[in-house]
């Protein structure tokens, strides 16, 4: 039996369409005061919970999301977390699967539900796709079955499903489907009744307590090859100053150039100790390194297989892990491995 018992759910609000409203004279788009939340949307007022809200001081355009305001978000729900059952993150949809990946990673033994969602258009617009984005994230935070949060890990939720976050990548910048998990199915499906797919959930070690890492490396790069591209240019990136990890998302099921050339820059950055993880520049689907010849190769040399993470999972763990100062060797070990659901 799911129930909503009065939840106390924590909104916090970044920045991004969701919170803006249209300046009827001037036609542009400002943030509105979020304290005034209920008068802005009513509709909150049926909902089986209680709604508090904090927003950032100066609310910000997604474009310009940094690990400094991720850490500003892991921070609120650290000092929030014992007397809130739930938290949503209002946040633009341009960055968000970054964001909301990056959190999956710095709250460590999560077990309450943190909902990232957005919308296409302003919470003003006749036509807004927020309203329901916004009710459906704070109920399904709501969720609780025998006094206890249903859903525990950070979320992803756009137009009538949730998904999780570290699997989710913006696929459309116009459709309200803006964000899709090709990976791994969506948790919950939003219709008449919330379908909430339990097998699909993750399930947290309830005994540990919530550890927040704040620490994110940013000393990485990530390279997307392209038939043609310039082994200088390549070289130019790998030779950077303080360069600690490369994401290198390459054709298919994880292959590369074979030239002798390419493999030698992979061959001395390693040798560097800087980390080379290989993820898929496909949309959905797994690298399979060794499996091609072009790939074998990468193998022997120690880069790291991102087997079928998104590019923005692959992007923030690694952020977290050397942040963490996890050594090079046990790092490729750690990467391989599903911390927080993002990889099969």
């Amino acid at each position: 039996m799911i129930e909503s018992r009065n939840a106390k759910i924590l909104l916090i609000y970044t920045g991004g369409t969701i919170g803006m409203m249209k300046d009827p004279e001037t036609g542009s788009l400002k943030a509105f005061d979020f304290n005034n939340l209920l008068e802005k949307i009513p509709e909150l007022k049926l909902l089986d919970c209680s709604i508090t809200t904090i927003s950032f001081i100066n609310p910000i355009d997604s474009s310009e999301m940094n690990p400094d305001y991720w850490v500003q978000i892991a921070d609120i729900i650290e000092k929030k977390y014992n007397e809130n059952d739930g938290f949503v993150v209002l946040h633009g949809s341009d960055t968000m699967s970054y964001t909301a990946s990056a959190l999956s990673f710095m709250l460590e033994n999560l077990n309450k539900p943190v909902v990232f969602t957005g919308s296409q258009l302003p919470i003003g617009d006749l036509r807004t796709d927020a309203k329901e984005n916004l009710i459906t994230s704070i109920q399904i935070a709501s969720l609780m079955k025998n006094d206890a949060p249903i859903i525990r890990e950070v979320c992803l939720y756009f137009e009538y499903k949730l998904y999780r976050a570290n699997r989710t990548t913006k696929i459309n910048a116009e459709h309200f489907e803006a964000f899709a998990s090709l990976n791994y199915p969506e948790l919950v499906e939003s219709g008449v009744h919330l379908k909430v797919n339990k097998q699909f959930l993750l399930k947290p070690n309830l005994r540990r307590k919530l550890a927040v890492h704040k620490t994110m490396c940013t000393d990485i790069a990530l390279i997307k090859l392209f038939p043609g591209i310039s082994e200088k240019v390549i070289e130019t990136i790998f030779s950077s100053p303080n360069l600690k990890g490369v994401i290198l998302e390459t054709f298919g099921a994880g292959n590369t150039p074979s030239s002798i050339s390419f493999l030698q820059i992979l061959k001395s950055a390693i040798e560097r100790g800087v980390a080379i993880i290989n993820v898929t520049q496909c949309s959905g689907g797994s690298v399979l390194q060794g499996k091609y010849e072009s790939s074998k190769e990468l193998e022997k040399l120690g880069v790291i297989s991102g087997k079928d993470i998104t590019t923005e999972a692959a992007v923030t763990k690694l952020m977290y892990l050397l942040g963490a100062n996890v050594t090079n060797k046990a790092l490729k070990t750690i990467f391989e491995s599903s911390l927080r659901g993002e990889i099969t």
